[in-house]
């Protein structure tokens, strides 16, 4: 059973990579940098300022970040996102966006393998590899390995919560 869910996950890896919108080598710009350069992560990019968190994602590294595009912050209940835009929830903000990153480079290969990775906020982001999809909580991998020169970006098509957050959006 394990062998088939290894198998099953490097093929559902196989085909997230040929999606993944960068090239094979270690990328030349940061995870920030990285962000703006594409315009699918505009409101990510907005967010990591608004948080306060530029240079930290420019930093060293290694990092991982699960990455929310456009759609996915529009997804959001109404009013969430200017909200949390707002200084007086930059907190909260940080909250958020640290959940969605891990302090060590993961790639896809590696993602498929795992049950959970930790975030920088502290709390547990649940993995889940079958034969057609990684989901990394309740939100799909639709993109992989988009490397960076102090870690890795994997796309998401959903915002995720820490769990006693979750309740409150």
């Amino acid at each position: 059973m394990k062998m088939f869910k290894t198998a099953s996950a490097l093929l559902v890896t196989a085909s997230l990579s040929f999606s993944a919108m960068a090239n094979h080598h270690k990328g030349e710009k940061d995870i920030v940098d990285t962000a703006a350069s594409d315009s699918q992560f505009s409101t990510l990019v907005a967010a990591v300022k608004a948080a306060g968190l530029v240079d930290t994602l420019k930093g060293e590294g290694p990092y991982t970040v699960f990455a929310p595009t456009n759609d996915a912050f529009e997804a959001l209940p109404e009013g969430t996102l200017g909200e949390l835009l707002m200084p007086e929830n930059k907190d909260k903000l940080v909250e958020i966006l640290t959940y969605h990153v891990v302090a060590d480079e993961v790639m896809a290969s590696e993602v498929v393998e795992m049950d959970e990775a930790t975030s920088v906020e502290g709390a547990p982001i649940d993995i889940t590899a079958t034969s057609s999809e990684v989901m990394v909580n309740d939100a799909k991998v639709t993109a992989t390995d988009i490397e960076a020169s102090n870690g890795v970006i994997h796309v998401i098509d959903k915002v995720i919560m820490p769990a006693e957050m979750s309740a409150g959006l």
